[in-house]
């Protein structure tokens, strides 16, 4: 939290401010869906802590990029970090976390994470208006 609150700080407002497009990865969500739902945190605290940390702000958009945790671990490349090295148990109530979550959320635009890169790539430009997709 400390990271996203000086990240927040230093670069998301004032670039926000300079009427920039943001577009960061692993936000508010993931602290809820990774800490809440995979170590088992608490979720109000979680939540403060994130308020706190992002003064207020959350995405206008969220992608959240969906696949089956038996497809993403075997796109893992090497050891990773420690999250990474996580087993598949973890994962599955993160994606559960990430499930429920955004479940419903009008600012959330999900996208199938089974095909290839450049296909999830072509889909999240798509959704989000960018793409040449029909």
């Amino acid at each position: 939290m400390t990271s996203r609150s000086q990240h927040v700080r230093e670069v998301l407002l004032p670039s926000l401010a300079a009427g920039k497009t943001v577009v960061s990865s692993r936000y508010r969500l993931s602290s809820l869906a990774y800490q809440g739902y995979g170590r088992g945190l608490d979720l109000a605290l979680i939540r403060r802590l994130n308020e706190e940390a992002t003064c207020g702000r959350a995405a206008d958009v969220t992608v959240f990029i969906d696949a089956p945790v038996a497809t993403a671990l075997g796109r893992r490349r090497g050891r990773g970090d420690r999250i990474e090295a996580e087993a598949a148990d973890f994962y599955e109530r993160v994606r559960r976390g990430f499930l429920e979550l955004t479940a419903g959320d009008p600012s959330v635009v999900r996208i199938d994470g089974t095909g290839s890169v450049d296909a999830v790539g072509g889909a999240v430009l798509d959704r989000l208006g960018l793409g040449d997709g029909p």
